[in-house]
């Protein structure tokens, strides 16, 4: 599976509980969809993450990917505390200038 390594580092971060690794790899006007709510800019988003991993102390493996529609489309494994772990989510990342400018998680 190749995928740009700002994606793997994100994935990274994410699985190593590092949020405050987030503002290197997101633009700072990006913008992250999850669970039907909008975070905006690199505290909004940070904040969003940590709050996650304390809610679900989740891990999350890619599987496969793909480009596609100016972006890039990942599913992942993620597994926590939540019902019906573990689940697939599907990662929709938009690049710009080798940043995370939007992600939807779904």
């Amino acid at each position: 599976m190749k995928i740009p390594a700002v994606i793997e580092s994100y994935f990274a971060a994410d699985n190593q509980d590092q949020s405050h690794n987030l503002s290197a790899l997101f633009a700072a006007d990006a913008v992250v969809s999850d669970e039907k709510t909008r975070h905006e800019g690199i505290d909004a988003i940070i904040a969003w993450s940590a709050a996650a991993k304390n809610r679900y102390g989740h891990t999350s493996e890619p599987l496969d990917a793909e480009e596609a529609d100016g972006g890039y489309i990942v599913r992942a494994r993620v597994t926590g505390r939540f019902p019906g772990s573990p689940i697939i989510l599907t990662y929709r990342f938009h690049l710009e200038a080798e940043k995370i400018a939007r992600l939807e998680i779904g």
